[in-house]
């Protein structure tokens, strides 16, 4: 199954339209937001902090950062056995939470690579898609200034019965971000939302739990074996 994006000329084109946009509506993140956020996730940084003290992570290790559909994610480390794996999945985290966090959950990891999920609770909260891809570039901005040799995987805004009305601007926020991971070697698109779809375009619902937003094992399982194979052929 082949996970990361292919480059072509339009895509190309279209990456640097984007690029140029952003540079014009970079979001920054500004004491108040990261006071904000730390205080709002203050119960995950606390659980965060615990882990790190009795268990020192190595610094090297892959990296799996963003909201809850990782933080549900049990058994991450039995499910990429070859690796060193970290997962700082926290709540119903957007992407201006780890924006402003990343100071707490990001660079002092020094991850040789950053597998992230954000997206599903941006554009379910109202964010447009060009929103979130600005502050998903501002991220990628400041991964590539301050860990200039770490790999960033983003994996792609999932599907699911319980925001299928959102759908259509995912899939937006998902393109922006695929037409960038083909200008950026450093910059892998994950295409976990292709394989969730039906033959009608419409979520899986047997990769989800009850609340049919979250995966149950059996979706987790499928992002596994995605998520594994672009990690292993980047």
């Amino acid at each position: 199954m082949q996970t990361a994006t292919r480059r072509t000329p339009t895509a190309a084109i279209l990456a640097a339209s984007l690029l140029s946009w952003t540079a014009c509506h970079t979001p920054t993140v500004t004491p108040a937001q990261r006071h904000a956020a730390e205080t709002r996730w203050a119960e995950d940084l606390q659980r965060f902090a615990a882990e790190d003290a009795a268990h020192p992570p190595r610094p090297g290790c892959t990296l799996f950062v963003g909201s809850s559909s990782f933080r549900l994610w049990h058994n991450l480390s039995e499910a990429f056995p070859d690796r060193c794996t970290l997962n700082r999945g926290f709540g119903g985290s957007q992407m201006h939470d780890l924006l402003a966090l990343a100071d707490r959950l990001v660079w002092p990891y020094a991850p040789r690579e950053i597998v992230v999920y954000e997206g599903d609770n941006d554009i379910a909260a109202g964010k447009s898609p060009d929103q979130f891809y600005a502050e998903f570039r501002a991220f990628l901005r400041e991964v590539h200034r301050r860990l200039p040799h770490a790999r960033v995987y983003f994996v792609s805004i999932k599907p699911s019965p319980a925001r299928e009305s959102f759908w259509p601007m995912a899939q937006q926020a998902n393109q922006k971000v695929r037409a960038l991971a083909d200008s950026d070697p450093r910059l892998c698109y994950i295409d976990v939302a292709t394989p969730m779809l039906d033959a009608h375009g419409r979520p899986r619902p047997e990769l989800f739990g009850p609340d049919r937003l979250h995966l149950n094992p059996t979706g987790y399982a499928l992002w596994a074996e995605i998520i594994r194979q672009a990690l292993n052929h980047p």
